[in-house]
């Protein structure tokens, strides 16, 4: 008999398919166990009992010649007492075409603010500089000096997770 995982898992992929949305697909676990709720399981493991749970993203990223590792975590508690209203302008800076593109260009390789002005879709110079300032001032982008942008090393991986989020 399949477990409760599995069978919740071919539910979900059923009422995806009848609402024409993606249902979620869980990797398994390196090492072939096929335990695909390795992460979550383990993250149960650490919680407190009577605790009101947590969330927790992590990823290991190869990109552009650049490795990245990340893992943080937060209690539901943390997340839900935090003034949420703070974090209105780093998701508002994500919330154009135009900077999610030059965020997938910096991150593809095209550091260069030369390079960036020249992709015709991101608009005028003075445009593209409003943008890398939006996102610099979210803190998804940096000023590598001389004119070059990067994402910071330790926001690479949340926003892989926030993009991710915001599939459906």
């Amino acid at each position: 008999m399949a477990s409760v995982e599995e069978r919740l898992s071919a539910l979900e992929a059923q009422v995806a398919a009848l609402t024409g949305q993606r249902a979620p697909r869980p990797v398994a676990a390196p090492g072939g166990d096929g335990d695909v709720y390795w992460a979550l399981n383990g993250l149960k493991e650490r919680l407190p009992a009577d605790g009101t749970g947590a969330v927790l993203y992590t990823g290991t990223v190869d990109i552009a010649g650049q490795h990245y590792d990340w893992q943080y975590g937060h209690t539901v508690d943390d997340v839900l007492d935090d003034d949420l209203s703070e974090l209105a302008g780093t998701l508002t800076a994500l919330a154009h075409p135009v900077r999610l593109r030059l965020l997938r260009e910096v991150l593809g390789g095209r550091h260069g603010t030369a390079e960036l002005a020249g992709i015709e879709e991101l608009g005028t110079t003075g445009q593209l500089h409003h943008h890398l300032r939006q996102l610099a001032a979210a803190g998804w982008l940096r000023n590598a000096g001389r004119g070059r942008w990067a994402v910071p090393g330790e926001r690479v991986v949340p926003l892989l997770v926030v993009l991710a989020a915001a599939r459906r």
